[in-house]
């Protein structure tokens, strides 16, 4: 199980966030097509996540709090030919499917999400990652402070949901 410190913003200018991470030298892995489709789980959330770049079964715990909040996961990378998500589905259930575009950076432990999420809009997320253990937590929120900060993410942007929950508050609207 690894951990990290992550927010989730609205975005409302994608172009200049990417411009500021592009500023920094941070490492851009591509735009991804992500396809996330969540499971009925009995505890935390878990995903199947069908994508260009990134493809993985991932279980999380974390609060719906705005701002900086605490994550433990576990992930698991599939085969291609897997018949998992199959299995998941016919086990458990779909909760919810999310579609996304996703712009990937990375700068050193920190990740960088810039999201076109259908149906709901613009946003990013910042996960400041500690794979090992060799970080530690304050460091972590302190990465998460720093780029709040640098990326002018104001504190009525951060949203406490996932997009799972975003998504699923508004088609019961």
């Amino acid at each position: 199980m690894a951990l990290n410190i992550e927010i989730k913003a609205r975005c409302k200018n994608p172009a200049s966030i990417k411009e500021i991470l592009e500023s920094r030298q941070a490492d851009f892995k591509g735009v991804d097509h992500q396809i996330d489709t969540y499971f009925k789980v009995p505890n935390g959330r878990m995903k199947f996540r069908e994508g260009n770049i990134e493809n993985s079964l991932i279980h999380y715990d974390r609060p719906n709090q705005a701002g900086p909040k605490k994550s433990n996961y576990i992930l698991y990378h599939p085969h291609a030919d897997s018949s998992l998500k199959q299995l998941l589905t016919q086990a458990n259930g779909v909760l919810i499917i999310v579609d996304k575009l996703r712009s990937i950076y990375f700068i050193d432990n920190v990740k960088f999400h810039v999201d076109e999420v259908k149906d709901l809009g613009n946003f990013m997320e910042i996960e400041t990652i500690d794979a090992d253990g060799s970080i530690g937590e304050k460091k972590l929120l302190e990465q998460c402070q720093f780029y709040l900060n640098l990326l002018e993410i104001e504190d009525e942007d951060l949203i406490d949901n996932s997009y799972s929950d975003l998504l699923i508050h508004k088609t019961a609207l």
